[in-house]
């Protein structure tokens, strides 16, 4: 049975960005927008999708358009705040001044 590719979207009316397998929602990240800032609060991959990897996919997808709508991230989900610590080319997304809150120093501690 061949799967296709998961897809995310934005679905603003949740405030969310949905990834979708075969049809079906797979998981979601819920956000808050505020002027030029989206706030992460909770990510989700329904168990019966676990283990494929598609937590990754969403929040990468939903960070992609973060940045090119130009806005500021700030990670409270914890996911999403451990996906940017082990992808450092996304820290920019988050405010240098406000990166401390959610331990993502960057390796830019003074020595």
């Amino acid at each position: 049975m061949e799967q296709t590719e998961p897809q995310v979207a934005d679905n603003p009316a949740e405030s969310r960005f949905e990834i979708t397998l075969d049809g079906a929602i797979a998981g979601f990240a819920e956000y808050r927008l505020k002027g030029p800032t989206i706030s992460f609060t909770h990510t989700e991959i329904d168990p019966a999708f676990e283990g494929r990897g598609l937590g990754s996919t969403l929040v990468r997808a939903a960070l992609d358009a973060a940045r090119d709508a130009g806005l500021s991230v700030l990670p409270f989900c914890p996911f999403v705040q451990r996906y940017i610590e082990r992808h450092p080319e996304y820290l920019d997304l988050v405010p240098a001044d406000r990166r401390a809150r959610f331990s993502l120093d960057g390796g830019e501690a003074a020595e």
